[in-house]
């Protein structure tokens, strides 16, 4: 092992994942979830093929989506394998599930995956991103599926989390793919932990970030790399988390990019096919502290009802999650001020979502937990990297505080959890969570809170597809709602697109604005009923 190795390894104690957890207190309450797994029928472990010699990609994937694949109106389940083939589960109906061969059993070294219909036929396909090349699999219609071996999205690089959406506003999607390292088994380093044993590596070891990719739909499903021209080349780095939208609100998508131990990218859209990386003079790139942080999930949501998207990354054990309120021309970390710097650093965390579970009116955040590098003082038995999930219960002041019950899971047991997946997989209007984890088997976590008011909102274009980058704006009679059309936020996951809103004690909503550039927006006039799904058609 190299000088460097050992010296990287102990610059990265700093954020290591030994800190004492914080003392946590909270008014009593019943748990939100309760583990559906065995009920649902769900078995899936994500296997790393950990032998021992510790390889990074061992620790990083793995993902999966829920996603209507067969148009049938339930969420079916999906999930990116490790060693061994991807796997699909079809929804019986009922939020059960029965295992499903329908093409999408590719093998490779899954990572993550991106949903969107992206040659306009109406139906939702699959992009899997691997360590490796990737592949594109299209939704032939009937809920099976086939690769698109020269759909020009291979790259064989390190493929993290994606996004579909549409870049140069032409009417279909285009692709957004984050690499993770310029990493091969024959670069791998021998990296040990403080106490001289085996640990898989940092990042920083092998000093190795590389460059994220940009491909063009050209209107067929097939794609051209503009990652070139688009200027997206210009900063490589150590992607993880991707989500993408109307940040600035001048009519074009832009790209968030959440890089781990390196400064975040925030690519703006120059309405031109180039982008601008102006995460550092906005305020996304760093902390309030001036350091770069382990960036892993990502999420966004309007939590203090201006109308624009706020975000949040989370990170390292011993770093806390960054939230940064969107202030129009720039952005500003509120990380402490909303309760969430003492409350997310205890753990190492990897999915994460802002999702209304009980319908009071309020985001909540749920994340999904897992170390990269052992403690010190090892278990007896079971996960080393093991970890509780977190869920933070949103509050009128802007506050995220600590449920009662951990996670929202009574007897949650802890595991090595990386993509969290969220959708109404029993369609009784709330939210549910899916956990994939390493070496153990994927959770299903069914949200038993009590019944509250809510309203569902399913934008399509005129070709039945998911309209990905609209916003949806629910006015209440003392506040405006506003909530993206998106799959692609939480970590190498893809979740339903759906806009959920929960209404607490309305019965009813005013009206709903849908606007999605170049097109007018859409009004909805009201009253409208609470407790439903509203078909809304746009272009």
């Amino acid at each position: 092992m190299t000088r460097r190795s050992l010296l990287a390894l102990a610059l990265l104690g700093g954020c290591s994942d030994n800190a004492p957890e914080s003392p946590q207190s909270a008014p009593p309450q019943h748990p939100w979830f309760a583990d559906h797994t065995d009920a649902a029928g769900v078995d899936f472990t994500w296997h790393s093929g950990a032998e021992g010699a510790f390889h990074m990609p061992e620790i990083i994937g793995g993902g999966g989506a829920l996603l209507d694949a067969d148009v049938d109106g339930d969420l079916d389940l999906y999930f990116v394998q490790g060693k061994g083939p991807n796997a699909m589960w079809r929804n019986d109906g009922d939020g059960t599930f029965t295992p499903w061969t329908n093409g999408t059993e590719y093998e490779g070294y899954g990572m993550g995956v991106a949903t969107g219909d992206v040659d306009g036929d109406g139906d939702i396909d699959l992009f899997v991103t691997n360590l490796g090349p990737n592949v594109l699999l299209l939704n032939t219609g009937d809920g099976t599926f086939e690769e698109a071996p020269n759909a020009g999205v291979e790259d064989d690089g390190w493929g993290a989390s994606a996004a579909f959406f549409d870049a140069d506003t032409d009417g279909d999607l285009d692709l957004f793919v984050v690499n993770y390292l310029a990493w091969t088994p024959d670069t791998a380093l021998d990296c040990v932990d403080a106490i001289g044993s085996p640990e898989y590596c940092s990042p920083n070891n092998f000093m190795a970030p590389t460059v994220d990719r940009l491909y063009i739909n050209d209107g067929k499903g097939t794609f051209t790399d503009v990652t070139e021209s688009a200027g997206i080349s210009t900063k490589p780095g150590t992607g993880l988390g991707i989500v993408a939208t109307d940040f600035d609100q001048n009519g074009t998508m832009d790209i968030f990019v959440a890089n781990d131990l390196m400064p975040d990218h925030l690519w703006t859209n120059n309405g031109d096919g180039t982008f601008t990386e102006i995460g550092m003079q906005v305020g996304v790139a760093i902390d309030d502290e001036g350091k770069p942080k382990a960036g892993m999930g990502v999420d966004i949501a309007d939590i203090d009802d201006d109308g624009d998207f706020d975000l949040i990354v989370c990170n390292l054990r011993n770093e806390s999650d960054s939230l940064f309120r969107n202030d129009g021309q720039y952005f500003v970390d509120i990380t402490t001020r909303a309760g969430l710097r003492a409350n997310t650093r205890a753990n190492t965390r990897f999915g994460l979502g802002f999702v209304d579970f009980n319908n009071d009116g309020h985001i909540d955040l749920y994340e999904a937990n897992g170390a990269v590098l052992r403690p010190q003082h090892l278990p007896e038995s079971g996960d080393p990297y093991a970890q509780r999930n977190l869920l933070l219960a949103g509050t009128a002041t802007g506050r995220f505080e600590p449920t009662a019950v951990r996670a929202g899971v009574e007897h949650h047991e802890p595991l090595t959890s990386r993509g969290a997946i969220f959708g109404d997989i029993d369609r009784d209007g709330k939210i549910d969570v899916v956990v994939v984890n390493r070496d153990a088997p994927a959770r299903v976590y069914r949200n038993i809170t009590p019944d509250s008011n809510w309203l569902g909102v399913d934008v399509r274009r005129s070709s039945f597809a998911p309209a990905l980058g609209a916003v949806v704006q629910v006015r209440l009679v003392d506040r405006m709602i506003t909530v993206p059309v998106q799959t692609a936020s939480s970590y190498m996951t893809a979740s339903d697109h759906l806009v959920h809103v929960g209404l607490g004690d309305f019965d009813q909503v005013n009206s709903i604005t849908v606007t999605m550039p170049p097109y007018l927006p859409v009004q909805v006039p009201g009253p409208i009923r609470a407790n439903q799904v509203l078909r809304v058609d746009i272009p």
